[in-house]
């Protein structure tokens, strides 16, 4: 049977218990006074479904409040076809196309997409490369700055992302920097590596002294031809290009356009997806289940209006 005929695809009672279930495995607990044992759910015929009451602090709530759906008039089942379809699509899927699939405006399903991408960033601030590991990093260039952000060379006027791949644990990080320098990326690098890592990038010279801070650095010349080093074919930065491939493809066949502002979050997107693939072992439906885990704690409270 297709995970699309689940209940909770289409019951907006059976969308909020599925989603309690994953937010509240212990039995609900109230988002003010996180009191558990003084809560009752909420009957009455007037009452909104999935409503409780805290005794303890006299407020009412549901498993909305303090997650991408509070304040949200969205069905909750049309939110998990959402994060389901987005958490699915390899490349992404555009806000046109979640608005005619899901049947809601345009302004609307964009809304939905950017929280989404919300709970899709990480907390988690493990090193990369711990135990003395290979952690692959390199940048990559898409899409023209707005106007005035960009000076100089043909690629200062470029969008600048670097991200970082941890090959043991198959784990990626990205993230927009304004300047491809040593002292743009040396901090980012630094905070995201352990002492003992090894480095492994091309020959482009800022990564020379950045890689001294780590246990070993090595390179691959791509200026001559070499994208393997034959006497080690474990020196490469193949991982990491075939993360930006992906990306790239999603970014200009599936979103086209980006507003520099919100280019974190795509990046976002394609890791989590990225951290969370099927060869990881994951199915579509764990990976969205895994998105659905995270949308606690990041609602986004300001309001915008599609480009």
């Amino acid at each position: 049977m297709s995970i699309l005929s689940q209940p909770y695809f289409h019951n907006e009672e059976a969308a909020y218990e599925f989603i309690e279930s994953k937010l509240w495995p212990n039995g609900p607990v109230c988002p003010r006074c996180k009191g558990t044992e003084r809560v009752g759910k909420m009957g009455g015929k007037s009452t909104r479904i999935g409503t409780y009451k805290c005794y303890g602090c006299r407020k009412p709530f549901t498993v909305k409040i303090g997650t991408i759906f509070e304040s949200s008039h969205v069905k909750m089942h049309l939110w998990l076809q959402a994060i389901y379809l987005i958490a699915s699509s390899k490349k992404g899927i555009s806000s046109n196309q979640l608005h005619r699939t899901l049947g809601v405006t345009l302004k609307t399903a964009w809304f939905m997409s950017h929280r989404i991408r919300e709970a899709m960033k990480s907390d988690a601030l493990t090193p990369f490369g711990s135990g003395g590991g290979l952690v692959e990093a390199d940048e990559t260039y898409m899409g023209k700055l707005p106007p005035g952000l960009g000076k100089g060379p043909h690629l200062s006027k470029k969008r600048k992302i670097l991200a970082l791949v941890d090959r043991e644990t198959k784990q990626a990080r990205s993230v927009v920097v304004d300047k491809v320098s040593i002292k743009t990326l040396k901090p980012i690098i630094d905070s995201n590596l352990s002492r003992e890592a090894q480095l492994m990038t091309d020959q482009a010279k800022h990564y020379k002294q950045i890689g001294e801070g780590f246990a070993a650095h090595h390179t691959v010349n791509h200026s001559q031809g070499e994208y393997v080093n034959k006497q080690n074919p474990v020196l490469h930065t193949n991982t990491v290009e075939n993360y930006f491939s992906v990306f790239k493809r999603g970014m200009k066949g599936t979103y086209q356009h980006c507003g520099h502002h919100h280019l974190n979050r795509y990046l976002a997107e394609f890791d989590f997806r990225y951290n969370h693939r099927a060869a990881l072992e994951y199915s579509d439906q764990q990976r969205a289940e895994a998105l659905l885990i995270g949308v606690v704690g990041k609602r986004l409270t300001y309001q915008t209006v599609a480009p």
